[in-house]
């Protein structure tokens, strides 16, 4: 979210982005300012160094220097109320960093840019670890109000495996004491707490690494570093297995029964039926770049997906690629990017041969020219802050001369981070536009861009190319700062980081994801009207009887049926797919079925036992009280199931309905009998028996019984719901005799 002078490693006085003319109006006092002359000097002598012993002989003169300053530029301890992350308490930068060449890394977590420096930083964690005398910290500093609160970053340093500590300092005390005025900046302090160098923005990988090994050289011939362990308790540790994890993009294809999902954090990509089925798993669970079969290749977080026929095509975001998926022949191949990160802004190249940067959302559409339709792939270019196009076909852009198949270049944007629109495309402005819609008919005839750091929704005519505004942000295209959750019209309407948009041809209606207000906005483009769809603002997951109740957690995509039947929504901090109903107006979950389980992160492979590959109940399933049952040992229990289903439902057949015990902490209860079944026919429900050992261990139990139910409407709109429901049933185990067999009756209508 840098200016594009920072992201590039160039402070060019007088030439500063938003963000850092912003920065600076945030900043106060003293700090990085002191070290800038020395680490200038410094700076100018390397360019004039030929070779690396120069390089390491003028850094180390330069560690020398600083050091000896009679008095050090230190860095103000961390706030004893500040809270952490992946430690096991506190760190307090004297006390348990003294003897330690710390990196701060203050980022913020929407920031393409900051999102950029993770694996140089990741690559420093490998080479140096805490025992080596090195640790890095992360010092998030916040720039919309949504990133302020703990549980979303926690989802953040998930989302990007960041395995060191890391520090909320929500307030940016840090950042104001030090005068940080870009995101990123990293500050390399010495043993003492004493400031030794900065580097601002991204693509700094060198001299990071230059930096750092001569800190801690001079620094243990000074005998002064210290090879203690610090205390980490990784956060991903702690949490369960999910069938999705921070799945970022969804899709669905022309006939409205596949759907397409970039299951992002598991860095792979699901085929699934409208009923949560799955037909084809791409990759995953690990990162990685593979081309090749299905169960080879390799994707690194997966954003945008599109899908037309038995072809889908996929923004590969961390990898900087964009590739395709044949489905008939069960293979991957990579269409666009060269593997690493790309400074290209103008691009022109054969795809496979042009490097890119971040793709965070992919669609379909049209050349001007062109005799194919659907012979463009359009790509919201986040981390060059552009629009590009990758040709499918031979034929000619907006404002452009003929191109051939597989050509990949700019076609809006100058690349440099702004608000602003223009009427020439190569001279209008993004800030990391995240996510891509189209309406080919007319009057629109347009590109719908949700640009995430300007807070926007903008507009690209497919006729000659022309920006326009359609929400949210404000009229100076250097304030990126212009965000809130206001429902208005045009420059009125208020967002907070949106990252998703899409385009509803019935009702002539475009949907966004509001990422950071956790909303579902809806935007007449005619009147520039936009409006809370669904969502209350809160960062939870309700799946409400209505729009209105029901909740979101960073949504960062959605999609709706070409009929308008249904809109899916990327709950990404939820880690599902929500599922609108755009003409019942209720919300339910998307089951992900048969499907192995993941670790969170970058673990491997694993195949749970029987008991943890029953779905889990949605948070919503009623919670059913029974009466006290008093039971003796040997006797038999049998549940007797009673369950409605609404009006015009039926089971799935695909789906695997069923019901399972569970006894926290008594699982002595079940000895060798297996705890769980199938419903096959909601006619003919199970009779659930239990016999009790026949020596028993404890005096009294709590035994639960768990039903998970998969249906859908035999309407229209074929809807197809998961429900869930917990009967707890309360034992008093005693010695007195008892009938053989006690029946109980488990009685619900959904």
């Amino acid at each position: 979210m840098d200016c594009v002078e920072c992201a590039e490693g160039k402070r060019q006085l007088g030439k500063q982005c938003g963000r850092c003319r912003q920065g600076e109006k945030m900043a106060a006092g003293g700090g990085l300012a002191g070290l800038l002359p020395a680490q200038t000097q410094l700076e100018y002598a390397l360019l004039d160094a030929l070779t690396p012993q120069e390089k390491d002989n003028l850094v180390y003169q330069h560690v020398s220097k600083v050091d000896s300053w009679g008095q050090d530029l230190k860095v103000p301890d961390f706030g004893e109320d500040l809270e952490w992350l992946n430690t096991e308490g506190p760190i307090s930068l004297y006390k348990d960093l003294g003897g330690k060449v710390v990196v701060l890394d203050f980022f913020t977590y929407c920031c393409i840019n900051c999102i950029h420096l993770l694996p140089d930083l990741h690559a420093l964690e490998r080479n140096y670890s805490d025992k080596d005398g090195l640790l890095v910290v992360g010092v998030h500093s916040a720039k919309f109000p949504n990133e302020k609160v703990l549980e979303n970053i926690k989802s953040a340093i998930l989302r990007y495996n960041i395995t060191h500590p890391v520090v909320n300092d929500a307030d940016v005390t840090l950042w104001h004491e030090l005068e940080v005025s870009c995101w990123p900046t990293v500050v390399i302090l010495g043993p003492r707490g004493n400031m030794l160098f900065s580097l601002v923005g991204e693509g700094h990988k060198d001299k990071l690494f230059l930096f750092t090994s001569i800190a801690l050289k001079f620094y243990k011939e000074k005998g002064q570093i210290k090879d203690n362990k610090i205390g980490l308790k990784l956060y991903r540790d702690s949490l369960p297995p999910s069938p999705l994890l921070f799945p970022g993009k969804v899709t669905v294809d022309s006939s409205g029964d596949r759907l397409v999902i970039a299951d992002t954090g598991h860095h792979r990509i699901l085929v699934v039926k409208k009923n949560g089925q799955i037909q084809h798993t791409i990759g995953g669970p690990n990162s990685g770049r593979k081309d090749g079969r299905f169960s080879e290749a390799a994707f690194s977080s997966p954003q945008g997906v599109a899908i037309k026929n038995n072809i889908i095509y996929v923004a590969d975001t961390e990898n900087h690629l964009i590739r395709k998926i044949d489905l008939d022949l069960e293979m991957v191949s990579t269409v666009a990017g060269i593997g690493i990160q790309g400074l290209d802004k103008e691009g022109g190249a054969k795809g496979e041969e042009q490097p890119i940067s971040s793709p965070w959302d992919v669609i379909f559409g049209s050349s001007v020219s062109g005799t194919h339709e659907d012979d463009v792939l359009w790509i919201a270019m986040a981390g060059t802050h552009q629009i590009w196009a990758l040709m499918l076909e031979s034929g000619k852009l907006p404002r452009g001369s003929d191109l051939k198949r597989g050509t990949c270049l700019r076609f809006a944007g100058s690349g440099n981070e702004e608000n602003r629109n223009n009427a020439y495309p190569h001279k209008a402005g993004f800030a990391q536009p995240s996510g891509l819609s189209l309406a080919s008919e007319e009057p629109w005839n347009c590109l719908f861009v949700a640009d995430s750091e300007s807070s926007t929704v903008r507009t690209i005519s497919l006729k000659d190319g022309a920006v326009k505004h359609l929400v949210g942000g404000e009229r100076d295209p250097l304030n990126l700062f212009a965000f809130g959750d206001v429902d208005e019209a045009g420059i009125n309407a208020k967002l907070q980081h949106p990252l998703g948009v899409t385009w509803d041809k019935k009702r002539k209606l475009l949907y966004v994801a509001d990422s950071y207000n956790h909303k579902i906005k809806i935007v007449d483009p005619k009147m520039k009207n936009c409006a809370t769809l669904a969502g209350t603002g809160e960062a939870s997951n309700i799946v409400g009887s209505s729009f209105t109740r029901s909740t979101f957690n960073e949504p960062g995509g959605l999609c709706v049926e070409e009929n308008g039947g249904l809109l899916y929504v990327a709950d990404t901090n939820n880690h599902q797919i929500k599922v609108l109903d755009l003409e019942t107006k209720t919300v339910f979950m998307l089951p992900i079925l048969n499907t192995e389980m993941y670790d969170v992160v970058d673990h491997p492979f694993v195949q749970k036992n029987k008991m943890a590959s029953i779905p889990k109940l949605p948070k919503s399933a009623p919670n059913i009280q029974l009466p006290s049952l008093t039971v003796t040992c040997g006797q038999t229990l049998q549940f007797l199931l009673r369950l409605t289903l609404p009006a015009d439902t039926k089971l799935t057949e695909e789906a695997p309905s069923s019901w399972f015990l569970t006894a926290e902490g008594n699982e002595w209860l079940f000895q060798e009998q297996n705890p769980s079944g199938r419903i096959e026919d909601i006619s003919h429900q199970p009779l659930i028996a239990l016999q009790l050992p026949s020596s028993c261990l404890s005096s009294e139990a709590v035994l639960s019984i768990k039903v998970c139910l998969y249906y859908c409407s035999k309407g229209r709109s074929n809807a197809c719901m998961m429900k869930g429901i917990s009967f707890n049933q309360p034992l008093q185990i005693t010695n007195t005799h008892q009938d053989s067999t006690a029946q109980i009756e488990l009685t619900y209508a959904f």
